[in-house]
């Protein structure tokens, strides 16, 4: 009895939490000493971005003004500077304005900011699970199991289950090694959590605004509106007919919260450029719609590009190159079957509720999956939903640990061969396209199976 008693109060959400910052903490300190005895740093490159733009803001100089009209109008830019100067920084400047504390505080400052995101999104998975997710999950189970002696073992059991889905996410060696790093991926993702955390509780003017963040610090998370959209108009009953489907979005409350999330992205984006001017909106938006990344990665695109790359930038000689060539240097070649399905799966799963958490995951694997860049760190924008989403799933371990399989099978399928190109110089570039398209099929298969758990 001693035993089970001092087992529960480890395994507490606490504990969870502890555990997790101290883990945390501690690879926060390695990498200061590892990179100051290592030539292989343990720090992520984008950190070292982020930092020198965060020094850029942080330190005026008339040579390095901010370019935006109201920088100019009011003199501002003599103060607050561009961190567009350093080269390769292509994110919002709220990025490198929140990082400014790595000048005057502490160099790791951001790497314990981007650690707290970690933590605080544990949370909102914590108290998504205890209120939303698995009394959903056990509806049948409480409604049989009334006694207050019932609920009690029910509300204890619903704790367990909720600590050790969260304990699995936060103690996850992808989630602590990408944040202690230096990405900035755990940021996104508490605003993604958050936003995720006000529509299953019905609050859409904040889910509104909170979108609308998301998608000014990252584009991605707008797919999620459309889902959003199809919950807000199934509220007032599912539709019997595909005209009445199309009517169901033309009402006041879907009106409504796309005029918030629009408005909420579009004063963020006006702000930021009437003080950064154009350099914010071709470093943070117009670049990735031309963006040509050659640079091998999961995505079997890359081998197209690298194929068709241009050897120089004369305006003649992209006008002269091949239309096939064009055509696969083309942004629509991954961006319209990547916006068809992200978008399409949200109308389609994306009409209930308690549909949403599935919605969002399906939605957000499909656009990574079939993204034109697509690398480790961006597997994090699905995998964040499944501590949320496997109390739904049916399916046994067997087969859950199948998938993971499949889906870990295929990413080392692809580094072994990745691992010849870049560090052995060995001509394998059909090869490692080959395994690209096999990391594809894979994943596919592993979300049509989700699919058929989930409605199982």
């Amino acid at each position: 009895m001693f035993l089970t008693i001092s087992l529960s109060q480890l395994v507490s959400f606490k504990n969870v939490v502890l555990i997790s910052g101290v883990l945390r903490i501690a690879l926060i300190l390695y990498s200061e000493w590892h990179d100051a005895h290592s030539v292989v740093k343990y720090t992520d490159v984008d950190y070292r971005v982020f930092s020198d733009a965060a020094y850029f803001i942080a330190n005026p100089s008339l040579s390095n003004r901010a370019q935006g009209p109201l920088g100019e109008l009011l003199r501002v830019g003599e103060y607050l500077q561009s961190p567009y100067s350093r080269a390769t920084y292509r994110y919002t400047p709220l990025l490198a304005v929140l990082l400014t504390p790595n000048e005057w505080l502490h160099p790791s400052f951001g790497k314990y900011l981007f650690a707290a995101c970690d933590i605080f999104a544990g949370v909102l998975m914590y108290k998504l699970l205890i209120s939303v997710i698995l009394p959903h999950a056990d509806k049948t189970a409480r409604e049989d199991n009334t006694t207050h002696h019932n609920k009690q073992l029910e509300a204890k059991s619903i704790n367990r289950r909720a600590t050790f889905l969260v304990a699995v996410h936060l103690l996850n060696p992808l989630v602590f090694t990408i944040s202690t790093r230096g990405s900035s991926e755990a940021v996104l993702s508490l605003f993604v959590l958050s936003t995720l955390y006000s529509a299953l509780r019905g609050r859409w003017n904040s889910a509104a605004i909170l979108l609308g963040l998301s998608t000014h610090w990252k584009v991605y998370p707008f797919i999620y509106g459309v889902a959003c959209l199809g919950v807000i108009s199934s509220e007032t009953g599912m539709p019997s007919d595909l005209r009445r489907y199309v009517r169901s979005f033309l009402q006041w409350r879907i009106l409504k919260f796309v005029l918030v999330s629009a408005s909420t992205f579009a004063a963020l984006g006006m702000m930021m450029y009437l003080i950064w001017g154009y350099p914010f909106l071709h470093e943070s938006y117009l670049y990735h719609l031309h963006r040509l990344d050659h640079r091998h990665n999961f995505s079997p695109y890359f081998y197209l590009i690298y194929l068709s790359y241009p050897s120089t930038s004369s305006p003649l000689d992209l006008v002269n190159i091949p239309a096939w060539q064009r055509l696969l240097r083309s942004p629509l070649t991954s961006f319209v079957p990547q916006m068809v399905l992200s978008i399409g799966t949200g109308l389609l799963f994306g009409r209930r509720k308690v549909d949403l958490v599935f919605a969002w995951f399906i939605q957000t694997a499909v656009f990574v999956v079939f993204n034109k860049v697509c690398t480790s760190q961006y597997f994090l924008w699905y995998t964040l939903f499944l501590p949320l989403l496997i109390p739904k799933l049916h399916t046994s371990v067997a087969r859950g640990l199948l998938y993971l399989l499949i889906w870990a099978g295929t990413q080392a399928l692809w580094l072994s061969e990745a691992y010849r190109l870049e560090f052995l110089g060995q001509n394998v570039f059909y090869s490692l396209w080959f395994r690209s398209l096999i990391y594809v099929v894979g994943n596919c298969c592993v979300l049509a199976c989700i699919v058929n758990d989930y409605y199982a």
